[in-house]
């Protein structure tokens, strides 16, 4: 495995924690488990999001920004919650590079960055009700339950290694316990339930034939067509699928509905403003690095924070 030492010998420990997460979410490892070529993609990404990261904490609204040292301590003792002892937990800092120092010095700029976006999004125009209405009636398919049918079957597999699976042989078989549910409405359910438990040879037999609830699209092409097909209380069939003869009943179906605007406002409400925010922080950024790349000589500084999300390590 190829250890990091040369980008830890040239890069601080906020960088070495940005290369620490950036292997970490992308790799499910830390930078030491990589090869070099995911150990490359690990670093560009580190370097994409602490370049962001001094941009967002160079700027104006970073200045005002405090991160109570207890917070910072808090972060620190999380993630030091993974570990079973101190010494462990050291051992697996200096291995990426940190020590307990230097962790606490990412995590601070880590909470300050999160609270300086959290206050650019707070800048957000708030979402009225004809921002919601109008999202409701644009995107009605969102907000419809698709119809739903409880289901049972009857499975009779073509296997020609067995004499009473070959294809004929398995038609025929299907086709006796057709026969025995035509026409008989009344007691349909226990009637299909008990051939069912008897006759199929799909696991489902042990429990009576039952698929449950299931919406277009979830079973074989020819079950889905012939179950959407059914009236309720009704058996359908024999049809064939790659795996042999079926009989299917529609035990009930729930009809296609469409939610209310009042049960769906709060969650609208919230995609929209969710969106806005983010919106209004990727403006911010642009204009940022539009002023940044306008005076690049210009020294950047950097600033104090409040948590949102803490970084691991294991």
């Amino acid at each position: 495995m190829i250890q990091p030492s040369l980008i830890e010998k040239t890069h601080g420990p906020a960088y070495r924690y940005h290369l620490l997460r950036a292997a970490s979410e992308r790799f499910q490892t830390d930078p030491g488990g990589l090869d070099r070529a995911r150990l490359d993609e690990a670093a560009r990404q580190a370097a994409r999001s602490l370049e962001l990261e001094e941009l967002v904490l160079a700027s104006r609204e970073a200045q005002a920004v405090v991160i109570p040292p207890e917070q910072v301590a808090a972060g620190v003792a999380e993630v030091r919650g993974r570990y079973r002892d101190r010494g462990t937990f050291e051992d697996d800092l200096a291995r990426n590079g940190l020590d307990a120092k230097g962790l606490a010095l990412a995590l601070r700029r880590e909470l300050a960055f999160d609270a300086v976006m959290q206050r650019v999004a707070s800048k957000a125009a708030d979402v009225d009700e004809i921002d919601q209405r109008l999202y409701y009636e644009m995107h009605r398919e969102r907000f419809t339950t698709p119809e739903r049918r409880t289901a049972r079957h009857i499975l009779i597999t073509i296997n020609d290694d067995f004499s009473e699976n070959r294809r004929e042989a398995a038609r025929s078989r299907i086709e006796r316990l057709a026969e025995k549910l035509a026409g008989r409405p009344a007691g349909a359910v226990a009637r299909f339930a008990a051939l069912a438990r008897k006759h199929s040879e799909c696991p489902t037999a042990m429990q009576d034939g039952r698929l449950g609830e299931v919406p277009r699209g979830q079973l074989y092409p020819e079950l889905d067509a012939l179950l959407f097909a059914l009236p309720e209380g009704q058996v359908g069939g024999p049809v064939e699928s790659e795996i042999g003869f079926h009989l299917v009943f529609c035990e009930r179906i729930a009809r296609a509905r469409a939610q209310p605007f009042s049960k769906v406002r709060d969650a609208i409400d919230a995609h929209l403003l969710a969106r806005r925010q983010r919106n209004c922080q990727k403006a911010w950024i642009a204009e940022l690095r539009e002023a940044a790349a306008g005076s690049v000589s210009e020294p950047m500084e950097t600033a104090a924070a409040s948590p949102i999300a803490v970084g691991g390590l294991s």
